[in-house]
């Protein structure tokens, strides 16, 4: 009886799935085939629903589309702000996420799921943003279109002749908890678009002219109701899992063919496919390796011959490995939940079934509920196969040398016993542990001969009358019909146990290869890091030659001589080029040299198929090519051909080089993912750089041009009397000071960032820097009382003087913006030392400047020496703002002198600068005045 209990590891991954559940929100996608089903109606109908039951409902995007109907039910809902961004002469509206985080509802409605966020959004798709909502656990209600699935584009492209460039993954579809299909005839959607009701009339006219073409929708619904049907199945799969049911539910029909090495399989396989077909059910082509028996070679090719054929016709195709072939196809048709099971009537004598059974006897009659269709095949010319060349082992002679041996080993080690006594039991147990010995060293066939050996050895040696076969006492012959039957048993599990220590061991050698290839692409960044290693390992793995060729555009102008450690690129003829394949792999091997080999690998990639040797497909070639496939479409191909070619005959091990391939392949997608998501995040920041920087520059600019222009304008009237007249001259002057510092600013941010500046460190006294940064603001310091004050003692300074001063005149100029007039403003300084051997050392100094404004923002302290980071000032909060460089410049001049820069609000009123320069060696003594050193 078979236990139909799930494993322990089931269990734990239920439980898991169902903990990750709880804490993640749901999702429900309103899905229709085409716009204007109704699909935001039918969302906005069930968020009312829901309300009304209590729900907390928010709107967090919804596009009506100017349909009465559709604003009619966003009446009475809370609707969230939207984002609106400028682009390119336009502002786009955008679902605020952020909003949304803040507000947190329980279900929020976010249309068009599909869709692209503009150019400065955190994600770059809608349906990410659903993500992160749904990761906070909100629910969230959204809408798609079946155009829009990704693993479609090309058929609607094909289908429609318009290629959809806003598409989402097939997993978000996957992972989603709830599909509603919303559903309309092709005629009531027409007869919508000529009421107006979905647009406009003209842009109405246009749609029905071509993308809303009847043929259209005709082929876009069908396509929306099989996605429906699928996703539906996948939930019959998901309850019955759940419900842990042993049966099949015939919500759907379902077959399994069995596939064996019989040449009536052939048959078998065509006669599922056209079943299959009628019954418009999916198939399964299923083979079992018994555990415990290793088939031979030829078997072997042809089960998976007979596997590649059910391929080609659309099967889904397996290998299942189990002790019982019955047992192993019925647990596993449960779990996928067959319906039907076609398997080939058994070829063996009825002495031979009713001794051991069949596969087919075992089927009827455990199947259940499941129908067993026994099918007739007939016998087909199979091609002959070149034998595979012999291996290196002992040759089978010697092993049944090696047994005589054994045997006489043990019947000397028996006459001993006899010799000293010891019970003919003792000397059975010595022949036993023989044939034991026996089958763990050589084998099931040397193993039944010891034990037939055995059994005479005994018989003749030790059972009297001695030295004959003959038997006095008929109780020695249960002894050894006992003795026989046990040394068959011993030879038989032993054989057994072998054969699953070697397949394990086999299993283990793949799951240790994919394991290491998993762990070093995983290490690894790059596509030529991640394609070196991987060819690497592949080496090792198959022992053979690999190459690996990738799709990679070429140069507009053909480089004749590649580069070094590329090879050729090829492209059969009535290929485009653009779509050639490049090698990046295996450049040196025999393979890559060999033109037809690259034409082969391009077939590969072009058709998503394994081709090459050992294959029904471009067999000339040297490799077995395979399909580089990854989650979004193929990029190349890999090609393999190991030391022993009858190695890629065994399905095993194409299953191996098929599953490292797509390791390869999901691997390069997704270090080029990291990279386009790097991009796309430098392309946003420095799109926000750009906006900030033009909107600071202009409007910083506009100010000083506009007084400068008003100020000319003035001085062109005659009336203007001499006073005026100079005054508006000062004007303009100033304005032209502005404005040169705006663009000294901007170009020494630009030198700083970009590392020119190289510094000029000389011996300066800092109170003739601070003096000569008074001196370039004493028009704007004229409502300010600027103290300074200096210990008389203070050390030189080595630092750049151009740059400090640079540093002073940002502060004085940040501090008279953001303070009221008559306020005072303190520069102070003091030395920092260390103790040393004789007395202490100076390491450096700190300078202080104050003021007694407003203060900084609680919490802008760090972030005031950012790029275009500007305050408000309280004296003018709407004018006179700065591009927000000033602080960015101090802080990387004192960072290029090894110093820092850092901002705190004061004890009582007002803000200071704390400026840390190092002193890395003694500064000249130069003492200064007391009396000079204080100045106001």
């Amino acid at each position: 009886m078979n236990d139909q209990r799930p494993s322990p590891d089931q269990l734990l991954a239920r439980v898991q799935a169902a903990e990750t559940q709880a804490r993640r929100g749901k999702l429900k996608i309103f899905f229709g085939y085409v716009a204007g089903v109704g699909k935001t109606f039918a969302m906005l109908e069930a968020a009312r629903r829901e309300k009304a039951d209590g729900v907390e409902v928010v709107i967090g995007y919804v596009e009506p589309h100017g349909r009465a109907e559709t604003e009619a039910l966003l009446e009475g809902l809370e609707i969230l702000p939207v984002r609106s961004i400028p682009y390119r002469g336009v502002t786009l509206r955008e679902f605020d996420l952020d909003a949304a985080l803040k507000r947190r509802p329980k279900l929020i409605l976010v249309d068009e799921l599909a869709h692209t966020n503009a150019e400065g959004s955190r994600h770059a798709k809608r349906w990410q943003d659903v993500e992160e909502l749904l990761e906070t656990g909100i629910d969230v209600y959204s809408t798609l279109n079946v155009q829009h699935i990704e693993s479609l584009n090309d058929v609607i492209a094909q289908i429609t002749g318009v290629i959809v460039r806003e598409t989402l993954p097939d997993s978000v579809l996957e992972r989603a908890d709830e599909f509603e299909l919303i559903d309309l005839t092709p005629e009531e959607l027409m007869e919508r678009l000529r009421e107006g009701k979905v647009y406009v009339p003209q842009q109405a006219e246009r749609a029905l002219q071509s993308f809303f073409q009847k043929s259209n929708l005709v082929a876009l619904r069908e396509l929306s109701l099989r996605q429906t049907a699928q996703r539906l199945r996948r939930d019959v799969d998901s309850a019955r899992q759940e419900k842990a049911a042993v049966a099949p539910w015939a919500t759907n029909e379902r077959l399994l063919v069995c596939v064996g090495p019989s040449p009536t399989t052939a048959k078998l396989i065509r006669t599922a496919k056209r079943m299959a077909a009628a019954f418009g059910a999916d198939w399964i082509a299923v083979a079992v390796e018994t555990q415990g028996r290793t088939a031979p070679d030829a078997a072997r090719e042809q089960v998976a011959r007979h596997l590649q054929l059910a391929e080609q016709l659309g099967a889904e195709t397996h290998t299942l490995v189990g002790s019982n072939v019955a047992a192993t196809v019925l647990d596993y048709a449960r779990s996928r939940n067959v319906t039907k099971i076609v398997v080939g009537k058994t070829a063996q004598p009825w002495w031979k079934r009713l001794w051991r059974g069949s596969v087919v006897d075992q089927l009827l009659e455990q199947s259940g509920d499941i129908d067993i269709y026994v099918i007739k095949g007939d016998t087909e010319a199979q091609p002959r196969l070149q034998p595979p060349p012999p291996r290196a082992r002992h040759a089978p002679w010697w092993n049944y040398a090696a047994t005589l041996a054994v045997v006489a080993l043990c019947g000397l080690i028996g006459a001993l016993m006899h010799a000293f006594g010891l019970s003919e039991t003792n000397i059975v147990m010595v022949f036993l542990l023989g044939v034991a010995f026996v089958a763990t060293r050589y084998g099931r066939g040397p193993a039944i001969l010891s034990s037939v050996l055995s059994v005479l050895v005994f018989d003749f040696f030790f059972v009297p009358p001695r030295v004959s076969f003959a038997v006095s006492d008929t109780q020695y012959l249960l002894t050894f019909g006992v003795m026989l039957g046990i040394g068959l048993l011993i030879s038989a599990l032993t054989a057994r146990l072998i054969a699953q220590l070697q397949s394990s061991q086999e299993q283990e050698r793949r799951t240790a290869a994919l394991y290491r290839l998993t762990k070093q692409l995983s290490e690894v960044a790059g596509p030529e890091f991640l394609v070196n290693n991987a060819g690497q390992q592949l080496r090792e793995i198959f022992d053979g030659e690999v190459v690996i060729y990738l799709r990679e555009s070429p140069p507009l102008t053909p480089d004749p001589s590649p580069p070094k450690g590329r090879g050729e690129t090829f492209a059969p003829a009535g290929v485009d080029r653009s779509e050639s394949l490049d090698l990046r792999f295996g450049g040196s091997t025999s393979i890559a040299q060999q033109s037809i080999n690259g034409v082969v690998a391009h077939w590969v990639a072009d058709h998503d198929q394994m081709a090459g040797l050992g294959t029904a497909t471009l067999p000339n070639a040297t490799a077995l090519f395979v399909p580089l496939t990854g989650s979004q479409r193929t990029i190349g191909a890999l090609g393999v051909r190991p030391k022993d070619p009858q190695q890629m005959l065994d399905p095993d091990q194409r299953r191996l080089l098929e599953t490292c391939a797509s390791l390869i392949a999901l691997s390069l997608e997704r270090d080029q993912s990291v990279l386009e998501s790097h991009q796309a995040q430098l392309q946003v920041q420095t799109e926000q750089l750009r906006n900030s920087l033009l909107s600071s520059v202009s409007h910083d600019l506009r100010t000083p041009l506009a007084a400068i222009a008003g100020a000319g304008s003035s001085l062109l009237q005659s009336s203007l009397s001499d006073d005026s007249k100079r005054e508006l001259v000062h004007s303009i002057v100033d304005e032209t000071h502005r404005m040169t510092r705006l663009v000294d600013n901007l170009l020494d941010m630009t030198r700083l960032q970009a590392g020119n500046i190289a510094l000029n460190k000389q011996w300066h006294v800092l109170e003739e820097i601070v003096g000569s940064a008074r001196a370039r603001l004493r028009r704007e310091l004229a409502d300010h009382d600027v103290v300074v004050s200096l210990p008389h003692d203070f050390p030189l300074v080595q630092v750049d003087g151009l740059l400090l001063e640079q540093v002073f005149v940002n502060l004085l100029e940040n501090a008279d913006r953001y303070t009221p007039k008559g306020s005072v403003i303190e520069i102070t300084a003091r030395t920092l030392t260390a103790p040393g051997a004789v007395g202490s050392t100076i390491t450096g100094v700190c300078i202080q400047v104050a003021d007694s404004g407003p203060g900084l923002p609680p919490g802008t302290e760090s972030r005031i020496f950012e790029k275009f980071f500007r305050g408000v000032s309280e004296r003018t909060p709407d004018q006179r703002r700065g591009v927000g460089l000033g602080l960015a410049i101090c802080r990387s001049i004192l960072e290029a002198h090894g110093g820092k820069i850092e901002a705190r609000n004061r004890s009582g009123r007002g803000a200071e600068f704390l400026l840390t320069l190092p002193c890395r060696e003694p500064a000249p003594q130069v003492a200064l005045d007391e009396a000079a050193a204080t100045r106001t």
